[in-house]
């Protein structure tokens, strides 16, 4: 019986609930180890973006015989170059458009105010268990306004403390590209035979899985940005470069990106020209159909091949576990952890049929 596949795993989960239950009850002793791993997180996965973005370009220069060293400071130079020339070619429009969204705000606000108040004024004719959660929906609304004071003070705490932590990123892009041919022998290096092949084929469907991923995702979402910005500009949207941003950085969110860059593109449509709310949304929806049938699809292939609605329930959950990041990181995980599981089910399916050959 010890051999059956569901008893290894039966005891296999029963470990792992024992060690977790025992982490949770001296979950104290490793407090400053969480610290630290808070305070290196975002530096490290922001450098790690950049290596996965800019390792092409390394292997590129040292192939034209450029030294590491040389190539990685190439690297870096060409990186201040763009955020330079962005700052300098894009940055004016955007600082523009920010100040007058500012001055505008007041208007901005009391207009959305009046339409809330117009459908509040309607709900009379809604059913009773609607107006009870439009009640409820208007209760919270208000306690998070009485509170926004707070809340204000502690984006700005945050904010200071990322741009402080964000300097770590350069250093970790350094080391990262200096010494990330070592990390599979190093790992590897604890192994021998066939094991140590099967650890390295691993970790090489990880990497090309980590990397199909987020040069595939972030590509995907310049072009949705290119796409919302010609299509807002054609309309004629106010703050088109600036929500056209907005919409960029949100498809890095799977699923959910889209419809919250929506939101502040319906805001200022509905208090400009309510008619261009239905170009948005018309804007909005030829985007994603192109992205999704088209760009996607050519982009990233069938490297993580991961069904819709695993991507929905993978969100919702993630989303209630670890909030903003456990979104936008539930996805890579997933798709690493189904190489990793494909790897050991293809590992056991040999050593089954090699058994059986030797029978």
């Amino acid at each position: 019986m010890t051999n059956k596949l569901w008893f290894q795993a039966g005891v296999g989960i029963i470990l792992a609930l024992v060690i977790i239950r025992l982490f949770i009850e001296v979950q104290g002793i490793f407090d400053p180890l969480f610290i630290i791993a808070k305070t290196i997180f975002v530096p490290l996965l922001l450098g790690g973006v950049l290596f996965y973005l800019t390792r092409p370009i390394l292997y590129f220069l040292e192939k034209r015989g450029l030294p590491k060293w040389a190539s990685i400071i190439s690297i870096i130079l060409a990186i201040v170059l763009v955020f330079w020339l962005f700052y300098v070619m894009i940055g004016p429009m955007v600082t523009k458009q920010v100040n007058s969204l500012v001055d505008n705000a007041p208007e901005i606000v009391e207009d959305v105010e009046n339409y809330a108040q117009y459908l509040l004024d309607q709900r009379s004719r809604l059913p009773d268990s609607i107006q009870e959660q439009i009640n409820g929906m208007t209760s919270s609304i208000g306690d998070w306004a009485s509170n926004i004071g707070s809340v204000m003070l502690s984006f700005i705490t945050g904010l200071i403390s990322g741009l402080v932590t964000l300097i770590l990123v350069p250093f970790f892009l350094i080391y990262l590209l200096i010494d990330h041919k070592r990390f599979v022998p190093f790992v590897s290096g604890f192994f021998s035979g066939e094991r140590k092949s099967w650890i390295i084929k691993t970790l090489q469907d990880i990497d090309r899985t980590l990397r199909s991923y987020i040069q595939g995702q972030l590509f995907v979402s310049f072009l949705v940005g290119i796409m919302l910005l010609i299509g807002y500009w054609i309309i004629g949207l106010e703050y088109a470069l600036l929500l056209a941003l907005i919409g960029m950085v949100t498809n890095v969110i799977p699923f959910l990106g889209p419809y919250i860059a929506v939101i502040p593109a319906i805001i200022i449509a509905l208090v400009t020209d309510p008619v261009k709310v239905i170009w948005v949304l018309v804007i909005m929806l030829v985007a994603q159909q192109i992205e999704g049938n088209l760009i996607t699809p050519n982009v990233m292939g069938n490297a993580l091949d991961v069904h819709p609605l695993t991507v929905i329930t993978l969100i919702l959950a993630a989303g209630n576990i670890a909030g903003l990041w456990g979104i936008i990181l539930a996805i890579p995980t997933y798709a690493v952890l189904k190489s990793i599981a494909k790897n050991v089910y293809a590992r056991r399916q040999e050593i089954r049929e090699t058994a059986t050959k030797d029978v």
